[in-house]
């Protein structure tokens, strides 16, 4: 199975971000989550200075402040010629334990450990998506979300890789923020957005998505048209203590 840091590490990366960006908020996300949020200031590998960090991205790479993390996302015109879904496959099972890349997610995410069956089918656990802070039970309720969706990855540099850099994007389990399991209604509402057209329905996970968005077109190196910049400086008003750390792709 493809080794990714255990939901309750995600969960505590997490709380640290929602309190960054809503510090008088009296219910945050992660109020239902089985670790409690005061967890984050002696979490290993949390900022010392008590800053947030976009939850589950690596321990080590870039440090940046969300203004400074966007100003490092190149700039370029978007344009969506010959784009195809399936220019993007997945789900793969890369490790070969009988695990898509979906279920590979679910099991990292959720905060209840679902029953792992033949074929990796996957009954009972919990989840909470951020995006709604609406909690989950059943797997098949939940979709796994392209934090940068293929189809702007495609318009913003995807378009010039060749398919095996295409594949291992669309199945990042490399950093935790890349995917991310979400109710199927706020991902399906989402489709292909970007910030400019598209956040999350949760206040609470404002900050936390525009850490996650950032932190995912600078690992990948991936572009951002005016409209877009515009949009990300403007919304990350308010989320001046949020810490975006990422790792470039090799």
């Amino acid at each position: 199975m493809k080794a990714r840091r255990l939901a309750p590490i995600a969960a505590i990366f997490l709380a640290a971000s929602l309190a960054a960006c809503n510090p008088s908020s009296a219910k945050s996300e992660t109020d239902s989550k089985p670790s409690a949020p005061a967890a984050a200031a002696s979490a290993p590998g949390a900022p010392a200075d008590g800053a947030s960090a976009a939850p589950g991205a690596p321990a080590s790479g870039s440090d940046l402040s969300l203004v400074e993390a966007i100003a490092q996302i190149p700039a370029a015109d978007e344009s969506r010629t010959g784009y195809k879904r399936d220019s993007f496959r997945h789900w793969v099972d890369e490790d070969k334990d009988g695990c898509s890349t979906r279920n590979e997610v679910l099991l990292a995410e959720a905060t209840k450990k679902p029953e792992l069956g033949a074929k990796c089918a996957l009954t009972g656990g919990e989840w909470l998506s951020y995006y709604d802070e609406v909690t989950v039970t059943e797997a098949r309720k939940l979709d796994i979300d392209h934090m940068v969706p293929l189809a702007e990855a495609w318009d913003s540099g995807a378009s010039a890789w060749d398919p095996d850099r295409r594949m291992r994007y669309a199945n990042d389990l490399d950093s935790e923020r890349s995917l991310v399991a979400v109710t199927a209604n706020t991902n399906r509402s989402k489709a292909d957005k970007d910030p400019s057209e598209w956040m999350p329905p949760a206040d609470s996970a404002k900050c936390t998505y525009l850490a996650d968005w950032t932190a995912t077109k600078l690992r990948w190196k991936l572009s951002a048209d005016g409209k877009e910049r515009a949009a990300l400086e403007k919304l990350a008003t308010g989320c001046s203590d949020t810490v975006v750390k990422y790792e470039v792709a090799p």
